[in-house]
């Protein structure tokens, strides 16, 4: 079959190559990597695992699905020994593969080196995302949580949650995405404490990373979102947004609007929007003065469910409610980040080392998207259209897990590769579904854990009572 290609590539399109862009410059930025950062960083020949090569292993482990630092070690020897300097151990074979150096070389990697690096990425593959409204692109906040190792410097980073039952072992982080609609390319999240003194809520977050969307970007999230000092941080920051509104805030809101557009299922009407009192109470950097101009949309999408919206754009309607029940995409590409890739599982023991790994994961989550997309463009289908885990097991399996070869066969690779990643459809699903959806609750961890203390704390020894004998 490779041999049929190659036979063949005069003829095939150009398109093939051109797809292959993405990955050769990653692979070319990789491979160049400690030269571009520190030239002078290899301060001995003896030195394999420069920055640049641990870059990559750790993009390289959540490609792999959550790979060990064994495994991952294992597969740079034997599929990408390329990327290795060029030393005596390498060149004769003779590598240990033994992670321990890894493991030095991944504390020596400078933390600003791999935000420089996965900024970079981020911005890059965001700023070719496929334009949607009025040449602008679309980008879904929303919040998750992780959980860390119990590590004691990660729980006084990240402390654990509480109850009446008393404390849990496990560090929690609170992340704020920022995805893209169509492609589903992430921006790097926020990262901060989900509870102890130094919290921070999804507002503050949310705030924080609209400062980070390329310019004039649509912003787009659920209830918990539609508040005023969100709208206000997303406007100073040059975005227009589209939230959903609680019903409670909406006929709030809606009693100071005027009714402007009514039809089939909708009603609009226009609000000169002011923060409540009980608002400015809690948002001490939005002046006083502070005001917006927006547009409410009442929606009907079933029989008896309506959707409650807010926006600044100069949309109708029936439209904003379209667009906006593409929502919930952002769920998916969550599931596919924490499930898929296993980044819910990061068990690094330090803050520095869980950001590194954390920072990497989304590089690696942004390569399957942007391969998806590709793959997409071939198929002439969006790219959600496709299997997320489909496409990256057609990744990992046709490329990452092959042996080295020279750039024309890797590029035969990378076409099939493609190909067979260009069928991975998810199905036609009946709407409605035939089934609802169900959450089913976990035994809390937090009863468990305290039950196990008690079961294992050493009841006291009874006093000793001396009786009298005759």
């Amino acid at each position: 079959m490779v041999r049929d290609n190659r036979n063949r590539r005069n003829e095939r399109p150009q398109q093939d190559h051109a797809n292959a862009d993405a990955l050769r410059l990653l692979n070319a930025m990789i491979r160049d990597f400690q030269h571009l950062i520190d030239p002078d960083q290899r301060t001995t020949t003896k030195m394999v695992y420069t920055h640049g090569v641990v870059l990559w292993m750790l993009v390289l482990q959540r490609l792999g699905g959550g790979l060990s630092l064994n495994d991952v070690v294992s597969h740079l020897l034997n599929h990408d020994p390329e990327l290795l300097p060029d030393n005596r151990r390498v060149r004769e074979h003779t590598l240990s593969d033994n992670s321990s150096a890894y493991s030095q070389g991944r504390k020596r990697l400078p933390l600003q080196t791999i935000i420089d690096f996965s900024h970079g990425v981020c911005d890059h593959l965001a700023s070719i995302s496929p334009l949607l409204i009025d040449g602008r692109r679309v980008f879904l906040l929303d919040g998750t949580t992780v959980t860390l190792a119990p590590t004691p410097a990660l729980q006084e980073a990240f402390p654990p949650a509480t109850n009446q039952f008393g404390s849990t072992v496990w560090p929690v982080a609170q992340l704020m995405v920022a995805n893209e609609l169509q492609s589903g390319c992430a921006l790097l999240p926020q990262v901060d404490p989900m509870y102890g003194e130094n919290n921070a809520s999804e507002a503050v977050q949310a705030s924080r990373i609209v400062t980070q969307l390329p310019p004039g970007s649509i912003v787009m999230a659920d209830s918990g979102f539609g508040i005023f000092s969100v709208a206000h941080h997303t406007v100073e920051a040059g975005h227009d947004f589209l939230f959903r509104l609680t019903k409670s805030r909406f006929k709030a809101m809606r009693r100071k609007a005027v009714l402007i557009a009514e039809g089939a299922g909708y009603k609009t009407y226009h609000l000169h929007w002011q923060p409540s009192a009980k608002d400015r109470k809690s948002l001490p950097d939005v002046p006083a003065e502070a005001s917006l101009d927006v547009v409410l949309h009442e929606v009907d999408i079933a029989e008896d469910k309506t959707l409650y919206l807010v926006t600044s754009l100069e949309l109708d309607g029936p439209t904003c409610g379209t667009l906006y029940r593409r929502r919930y995409d952002v769920e998916f590409d969550i599931r596919d980040f924490k499930v898929t890739l296993d980044a819910e599982n990061i068990r690094a023991k330090s803050v520095e080392m869980f950001q590194k790994e954390l920072y990497a994961s989304v590089v690696a989550y942004n390569l399957v998207a942007q391969f998806r997309r590709q793959a997409a463009q071939l198929g002439r289908v969006e790219p959600r259209r496709l299997s997320f885990k489909g496409v990256w097991t057609c990744l990992r399996d046709r490329l990452l897990l092959q042996q080295s070869c020279s750039f024309e066969e890797w590029l035969d690779r990378y076409a099939m590769a493609l190909q067979r990643a260009s069928q991975k459809k998810h199905p036609h699903r009946k709407s409605p579904r035939s089934y609802p959806r169900k959450a089913h609750p976990r035994r809390p961890k937090t009863t468990k854990f305290i039950k196990s203390q008690r079961k294992n704390k050493q009841p006291e020894d009874p006093p000793t009572t001396h009786l009298a004998t005759k």
